[in-house]
């Protein structure tokens, strides 16, 4: 794709679309895919595509997306007019227009043509096949979508059961569609060395905090009992942690940031703690994160 002449958000554009899929394009064949988050077809489609890519990672194929809305220069360049819009890319170059194929039998099918007329490198190194599918993932958990996340995160541990974050993925992914079990299960079969992996870390965080999920009888008493005594920090605690081990972060965080105002000293911090350990547990890139963190960084500092 040329750059002469561009502005800078246009030289931009193209140095992302570059390195995310001209670059693994050269030795892989991927799948290019135009959506956007109005697009109904396109959700539906999504699924389709993802697990295909996985189940035909190691023979060299990968997923790539671009957001129209937000890439409208890279889909000018392909002259996309509608969405879905689908592209098999290999050394930079679409080879095939892959936008009727909705159905996974139909996908195959493209795909398996494809790959006996082009020299695609088969994946000998795990790692890199699976970049692009542990990011996908990452998204999904992001979207807030935990049993797509876990769909797609089991997949790449099939891929690749020795990456550490795979299993992080899908630890996480578990805890959000409410699997809390299945996700201490799977924590607790790994192999001691992966375990101790620092990518593991997060998991743990989140497991830790979802253990105490209380049974809604016992929330409905803690919440009775911090609305009776709003001055007892430690019955404010107990709920906050309850509402977040029940899958409400917006009302843990809700409650711990008004501790926080209310006596950031308490418990040697106890509050803005345990608000540090959730966006852990949830990831600091994480958009409801950066939003609830500027929250306290009002009440700490504002």
């Amino acid at each position: 794709m040329a750059s002469l002449g561009l502005s800078l958000d246009e030289q931009k554009a193209v140095d992302r679309f570059r390195k995310t899929v001209v670059e693994p394009s050269m030795t892989k064949l991927v799948i290019l895919d135009f959506w956007a988050e109005w697009c109904g077809p396109c959700k539906a489609l999504t699924p389709v595509l993802e697990k295909v890519a996985a189940e035909y990672a190691d023979k060299g194929v990968i997923l790539a997306k671009v957001n129209v809305d937000e890439e409208q220069f890279i889909a000018a360049q392909f002259q996309v007019r509608s969405i879905p819009t689908v592209y098999a890319l290999f050394q930079g170059q679409p080879v095939a227009d892959l936008t009727n194929a909705r159905s996974e039998s139909q996908l195959k099918q493209y795909l398996d043509q494809i790959l006996s007329q082009i020299p695609v490198q088969a994946g000998d190194e795990p790692a890199q096949d699976i970049t692009p599918l542990l990011a996908m993932g990452e998204d999904v958990l992001t979207e807030g979508d935990g049993e797509r996340a876990a769909g797609i995160f089991s997949q790449i541990v099939e891929i690749a059961p020795d990456s550490a974050a795979a299993q992080s993925g899908l630890i996480r992914a578990l805890l959000l569609a409410g699997h809390r079990e299945e996700a201490a299960e799977i924590l607790a079969a790994l192999d001691p060395k992966l375990a101790d992996d620092p990518a593991l870390a997060q998991a743990k965080s989140a497991l830790a905090l979802a253990e105490d999920a209380p049974e809604a009888t016992e929330l409905a008493a803690l919440r009775a009992a911090a609305a009776e005594r709003p001055a007892d920090m430690e019955a404010q605690l107990a709920f906050a942690n309850a509402l977040y081990a029940s899958g409400d972060r917006d009302g843990a965080a809700e409650k711990l940031l008004a501790m926080v105002a209310a006596d950031r000293a308490w418990n040697d911090g106890a509050a803005r703690a345990r608000l540090l350990q959730i966006f852990e547990a949830i990831g600091l890139e994480d958009p409801w994160v950066a939003a609830t963190r500027r929250k306290l960084s009002t009440i700490l500092f504002g």
